[in-house]
């Protein structure tokens, strides 16, 4: 899981919190890496931001779950870098992902998160993970409806589909 440097410019997905999850896609719409990063405090977090978007790689979209004070670091440096930015909730990209039986409650819904991130990652062949916290699997979900929202899928690939 750890992360490359691509060569086309990315979409990388940020499932918000001080413990955030990360995923970057490429352009072909599959995910190239996810992690989770645990950044402590809310001053950690701010000095961090530039580094991870840094990091990533070219980036020609950065898209956001959740909002309030977090969101706006990520948004401030986002649109420093002149980073278009997608800002959606939860309920928006599930209803997209998962069925409906499967948002019935949080933890219905982060238990499905999981395991269809798990099939994202097998399609992409991305490192498969040993375990994958809740916050790196909703980033992979994320990213996912992300490539969908900008056209770079236009569909969830029949091999993920279940």
């Amino acid at each position: 899981m750890s992360p490359e440097a691509p060569t086309a410019p990315g979409l990388l997905a940020v499932d918000l919190g001080l413990r955030s999850g990360l995923a970057l896609y490429g352009q072909d719409g599959r995910l190239r890496w996810y992690r989770s990063q645990n950044f402590g405090s809310p001053s950690r977090l701010k000095r961090a931001v530039p580094a991870v978007l840094h990091s990533a790689g070219p980036l020609a979209w950065l898209v956001l779950e959740g909002g309030g004070p977090i969101a706006e670091v990520w948004e401030r440096e986002a649109l420093r870098r002149a980073l278009p930015v997608l800002r959606v909730s939860a309920q928006d990209w599930r209803a997209r992902l998962l069925y409906a039986r499967e948002q019935r409650s949080g933890g219905v819904a982060k238990d499905a998160a999981g395991v269809l991130a798990r099939r994202v990652i097998d399609w992409s062949g991305a490192p498969r993970p040993t375990s994958l916290r809740h916050d790196a699997a909703e980033a992979v979900l994320l990213g996912l409806w992300g490539a969908l929202e900008v056209g770079w899928l236009a569909q969830v690939p029949p091999e993920v589909r279940r």
